[in-house]
């Protein structure tokens, strides 16, 4: 029977990317945040259960990806889609109104690649290689929820949404280190960029509320990149 929880916990996941999903096609942006971040606690849980009960299996492994898709791939990509249909645009694309939002997908399709390689690379055991699909979400998600309503009557934020999508999709599965928050030990040598990362979120969330976890995920990336270059040139 304990065999069953984890892949019950995972299958928690996929169902809460599922109603983020469908929230996000209603325009109901802030609450499909919520569910993403609700799957985002069920995906942490599920893989730690599963160790602790000592019953990882193959199929969990891939049913994990399977509904890292949906709650962190297809359902982001479904908030910045609602987005793109209502926000102003430059007169000359006002005709693409109705097609540009399709690009959101372009990062369900990256995040899928993502999750794909990640299953196969064997160098992601204690870090990540690109971005980590929740990250991206949540970047996305608490982006929009946060100054969404202060963009979208700007017609020149178009450009920066779709650039915004093509990087994301990019660095989903590019070639860069990025640390993981797994502690070894919780002594501060050898664990300096993560205590230093943990520290430098909290101010930010106090001052800039839901929209900091934007720009968490973007120092995220460019304290791993400063990592990543520092260690290059030793």
């Amino acid at each position: 029977m304990k065999r069953h929880i984890p892949n019950s916990i995972t299958c928690c996941n996929l169902i809460s990317g599922c109603i983020a999903t469908g929230l996000a096609f209603g325009n109901s942006i802030e609450m499909a945040l919520l569910f993403i971040i609700i799957g985002a606690v069920f995906d942490f849980f599920d893989g730690m259960v599963a160790r602790l009960l000592n019953v990882s299996s193959p199929i969990g492994k891939e049913l994990d990806s399977l509904a890292d898709v949906i709650t962190f791939g297809l359902a982001p990509s479904t908030i910045i889609f609602s987005m793109l249909h209502v926000m102003s645009y430059p007169v000359f694309l006002e005709p693409l109104r109705d097609y540009l939002p399709y690009v959101a997908f372009i990062m369900a399709a990256f995040s899928a690649l993502r999750l794909a390689k990640f299953n196969l690379d064997e160098r992601q055991a204690l870090g990540f290689i690109g971005l980590p699909t929740p990250a991206n979400a949540l970047f996305w998600g608490s982006l929009i929820v946060g100054v969404g309503d202060k963009l979208e009557n700007h017609s020149w934020v178009l450009y920066f949404i779709i650039a915004g999508i093509l990087i994301s999709s990019w660095l989903l599965v590019s070639e860069i280190p990025m640390f993981a928050l797994k502690f070894k030990h919780w002594g501060f040598k050898g664990n300096e960029v993560k205590y230093i990362f943990l520290i430098t979120c909290c101010p930010l969330v106090a001052i800039f509320g839901i929209s900091a976890f934007a720009i968490i995920v973007a120092w995220y990336v460019i304290l791993s990149a400063i990592v990543q270059q520092t260690s290059t040139q030793k």
